[in-house]
């Protein structure tokens, strides 16, 4: 997947404006551009719930944002909702790709603005619900020309990896490109591995390029950017474990078993990478204990949380809901506001 974004931070505020609300019939007056709703959050948070609720009582489509949720076959893990859900409140963008495939940031933003722009065809509104923030930044931002993915370098770093731990490469990464590696968790292979590989391919920084990419890409919406996340960090720590226990209950080992019997599927790959099947799968494979794995399944889904909290902090224009004792209530106060209400409404347009 290129991991890949255009803006920098002391960027990631243009465009933001304060937008009164004009009757559309006021003489001058210009059709805004169609409302989306982004739901973002930390994993275990309840953003499938939130937009569940909202599907039942606004004109909404539900789009995923979830890198991982695209795979068939991956649906414990992932929290992927499960049939009833799907029939009341169906979801794009979850089922499309076989875990072999790689999903790139580039054709996610191609697919969802696809989505989006069916869903507004139809007189409805985009609902965006999920919590892998770099989808969500490409959407709005754009994305960067970086050179195409090399298998055969690929390879190499994974084989370099295997051989020294993804820590020296990420210590390297430091050398080469400092601001990448600021950006990037040691324990985050997969983007350590594309920072290397296009420096590697175009001898400059990824950081480099990125900055050099240009300004945003106009998004042909306006969004309204509501975070759901508690509040009390200790309570998140608590949804974390409790979830990935539920998981394991669930059958999360047969899944993993199933997808790990099929002889072209690796733990390399970017699918079997995802929080929670990594670590089964080194307990399938001996390497850790029942014990051991429940501890780094939800070690690793806490670190996934803290990241994704870090991104949301650095995210302007954003409504905050785990402040506000019904999340609900207030998301549809603040979507009927955008509808057509509030004299001062903050959106992205």
């Amino acid at each position: 997947m290129a991991l890949s974004f255009i803006m920098s931070a002391s960027d990631a505020r243009d465009g933001e404006m304060l937008v009164p609300a004009r009757p559309l019939d006021c003489p001058g007056a210009v059709a805004p551009r169609p409302l989306a709703i982004c739901i973002m959050g930390p994993t275990a948070a309840g953003k499938t719930d939130l937009a569940v609720e909202l599907v039942r009582r606004l004109p909404c489509d539900i789009i995923s944002v979830d890198s991982a949720m695209v795979y068939r076959g991956m649906d414990i893990g992932t929290a992927k909702p499960g049939p009833e859900i799907l029939a009341e409140a169906p979801h794009r963008l979850i089922d499309i790709l076989d875990p072999s495939a790689a999903y790139s940031t580039a054709r996610f933003r191609m697919d969802a603005l696809a989505a989006m722009a069916e869903s507004v065809g139809r007189g409805r509104i985009p609902l965006l619900v999920g919590g892998t923030m770099l989808y969500f930044r490409a959407l709005q931002r754009g994305l960067a020309e970086l050179p195409a993915a090399d298998p055969d370098l690929r390879q190499s770093l994974l084989e370099e990896a295997a051989a020294i731990g993804w820590a020296a490469l990420h210590r390297r990464l430091a050398r080469l490109d400092p601001e990448s590696a600021c950006r990037i968790h040691p324990n985050d292979p997969q983007r350590i591995q594309r920072a290397l590989e296009v420096q590697a391919l175009t001898g400059r920084p990824m950081s480099e390029l990125l900055r050099a990419a240009g300004g945003p890409a106009t998004l042909p919406y306006r969004l309204l950017k509501l975070v759901l996340a508690p509040a009390d960090r200790e309570l998140l720590r608590e949804r974390i474990a409790t979830r990935f226990m539920t998981m394991l209950e669930l059958g999360l080992v047969e899944e993993v078993a199933r997808l790990r019997a099929r002889p072209e599927l690796t733990p390399d790959l970017p699918a079997l990478r995802a929080v929670g099947y990594r670590q089964v799968w080194s307990y399938l494979d001996g390497m850790l204990d029942w014990d051991e794995m429940r501890r780094q399944g939800i070690v690793a889904s806490r670190q996934l949380a803290k990241r994704q909290m870090t991104w949301l902090r650095s995210e302007s224009g954003c409504h905050w809901l785990g402040t506000h004792p019904d999340p609900l209530a207030t998301a549809l106060r603040l979507v009927d506001q955008a509808r057509g209400g509030a004299p001062s409404m903050k959106l992205f347009v």
